[in-house]
């Protein structure tokens, strides 16, 4: 994947890491070997991924290869979405001022709070008896 006319760029979302691959061609976008429509089953995940291209509307020249593990869907929707941005700032760096206008350049920072001893869970304490 290492061309010599490809931009690579990564992104994150919670536990979920993408790597974006972006070519000359004509607008298909490759998730993990399968089709868009394929891995992002519902519509609000796809637009999620999809949102930096109709944003900048530079789809169609573009092949878009995604590699992405970890997390769930909804997370690798967003690792998508950071990657994309990236990507598409190192392919035209004119791009940057409206990505970065609608916070597609900023990594999200909400991850899972850890668990704290002495507690059930992150927040939850243990039962309280009052007898």
């Amino acid at each position: 994947m290492a061309e010599a006319n490809t931009i690579h760029a990564v992104g994150k979302r919670k536990s979920a890491i993408a790597r974006v691959y972006l070519r000359p061609g004509n607008g298909r976008i490759i998730v993990n070997q399968r089709e868009f429509a394929d891995y992002f089953l519902k519509e609000t995940t796809r637009n999620l991924a999809r949102q930096p291209l109709q944003l900048v509307n530079v789809g169609p020249e573009l092949d878009i290869l995604v590699n992405v593990m970890g997390g769930g869907i909804e997370g690798q929707a967003g690792a998508v979405k950071h990657a994309l941005s990236r990507a598409l700032v190192e392919f035209n760096p004119e791009l940057r001022p409206i990505l970065k206008k609608a916070g597609l350049l900023t990594r999200d920072p909400r991850i899972k709070e850890r668990k704290k001893y002495g507690r059930r869970g992150a927040r939850r304490g243990c039962q309280y008896s009052k007898r």
